[in-house]
């Protein structure tokens, strides 16, 4: 009879997941708190004061955790996973979206597992890196830019330069609140629903 044995790769070191957690709880709380300050009225969540003072707060704090990220992909090998592979890009994010849309529900093997050298599998891989060196430092430079008006442009193109930096904003904190919900549902496809959460608190992956 043939038992799958657990292998667990120690990928996720202690400054990883500290900064993880910690992106966690702004994102969760600057998506509130945007929320309540973009459908402001007498029943939202925070109160509209409240909700710009924490909002402004937790994203001062937000770009130093991305400071701390930048610098950590910089100068440890956690920065080679972002890394894109030219070289059969298209035929790895295919082989991974039949997977994920068909071949997962068959029970088939994944066909880029988890390893030492490559933690994300090819979509993974793109998302992280439109998210991470996209439209998270593009939401942090609006919202200074919201913070500090004085330094925006007047006006593009006819348009106040003002307005269009908050819907930018505005669009790009949607589209991160809509990667972290997929990415919650993905986290629970692993050795067991909870094994991923658990990797964020010991460091390490367990796959069979």
């Amino acid at each position: 009879m043939n038992h799958k044995t657990t292998e667990r790769l120690y990928l996720y070191p202690v400054w990883i997941r500290l900064w993880h957690m910690t992106n966690a709880l702004l994102c969760l709380i600057l998506i509130v708190t945007g929320l309540s300050i973009q459908f402001s009225n007498p029943g939202t969540m925070v109160k509209f004061n409240a909700a710009v003072y924490v909002h402004n707060v937790s994203g001062i704090i937000l770009t130093i955790s991305y400071c701390v990220f930048f610098i950590g992909n910089l100068f440890t090998p956690n920065g080679a996973y972002y890394v894109i592979p030219v070289k059969g890009f298209f035929l790895r994010l295919k082989n991974q979206f039949i997977y994920y849309t068909i071949g997962i529900f068959r029970k088939d093997e994944a066909p880029y597992p988890v390893n030492e050298e490559s933690k994300f599998n090819p979509l993974q891989q793109v998302t992280y890196v439109v998210l991470m060196y996209g439209l998270v430092p593009f939401v942090i430079l609006s919202g200074w830019g919201l913070l500090y008006p004085e330094v925006t442009v007047n006006s593009f193109v006819g348009y106040s330069g003002l307005d269009l930096t908050d819907m930018f904003h505005i669009t790009a904190g949607f589209g991160i609140s809509i990667i972290m919900c997929v990415h919650v549902y993905f986290c629970t496809i692993g050795k067991n629903p909870t094994s991923n959460f658990k990797s964020m608190i010991n460091g390490y992956h367990e796959s069979h």
